[in-house]
């Protein structure tokens, strides 16, 4: 079998997993989802009230929590894993919760890795809202309850595009989950192939893992999910993007 032959062949067997809706596939697939939406969701919910509070309010620290924000999404996702590991192993300050080596710890630590990213892309949306906005409601009576809900409603295509670009983020994330989950399946193959569901391992681990044991079919699989999911989002993100603008420019 020449090269070519080679990941022709690798594709063909790597659909038939999917199609086939392989047991060991789609565990990984539903534990990268759990686990991606999961700190995504929870990155949102202090985000996007954060970034409306710098964007409002005048206090003490502000500029260096920018400066934290800008640093953070550019944040080595090994760090943290490193960081989150030293908190979570039996002799780290939070080790009595042991909650190392489960999807828990990775969700941690791709809410660290997430936040500022969703902070900063949605500071940005609700700052490109036009003050003359703010400013009428003001002039109205409006609460600042009531001018929260019109500004975040100007700035919501720009909020929902961070938080799909913090999922994206997520998803894509490999050294920190890695370090923190262990990359753990069950033992005991299932259909043949793999050792078993996945426990920790998710897609962007399980591509490593299964490169390093020479089973490619299985890697080509996991890398079609992972490359589609990452698509259908980016997709979502140019659309809403480009009604953003449309909506903008009306």
């Amino acid at each position: 079998m020449n090269s070519t032959e080679f990941i022709i062949q690798g594709i063909i067997t790597a659909i038939e997993l999917i199609a086939g809706m392989d047991p060991y596939i789609l565990s990984i697939a539903g534990v990268s989802l759990k686990v991606s939406g999961t700190a995504t969701f929870l990155a949102a919910m202090t985000a996007i009230p954060l970034s409306f509070i710098i964007s409002h309010r005048e206090f003490w620290g502000k500029q260096t929590l920018l400066t934290l924000i800008n640093t953070g999404m550019g944040l080595p996702s090994v760090f943290v894993g490193l960081f989150v590991f030293i908190m979570l192993v039996p002799a780290g300050p939070l080790g009595f919760l042991k909650l190392i080596f489960t999807p828990e710890a990775m969700i941690i630590a791709q809410y660290i890795l997430v936040t500022p990213i969703i902070t900063g892309i949605s500071l940005a949306a609700i700052n490109a809202v036009p003050p003359a906005i703010r400013e009428n409601a003001y002039t109205l009576g409006g609460s600042h309850r009531d001018i929260a809900v019109v500004v975040l409603k100007e700035a919501k295509f720009g909020i929902v595009t961070s938080v799909l670009a913090g999922f994206g983020r997520a998803i894509a994330e490999v050294g920190a989950i890695l370090i923190v989950g262990g990359n753990i399946a069950y033992t005991g193959s299932v259909g043949g192939i793999g050792e078993g569901l996945s426990y920790t391992r998710t897609l962007t681990t399980a591509i490593t893992s299964e490169t390093s044991s020479g089973d490619i079919s299985v890697a080509i699989a996991l890398g079609l999910i992972l490359i589609t999911i990452n698509l259908s989002v980016n997709a979502a993100a140019s659309m809403l993007q480009r009604r953003g603008e449309v909506s903008g420019t009306a």
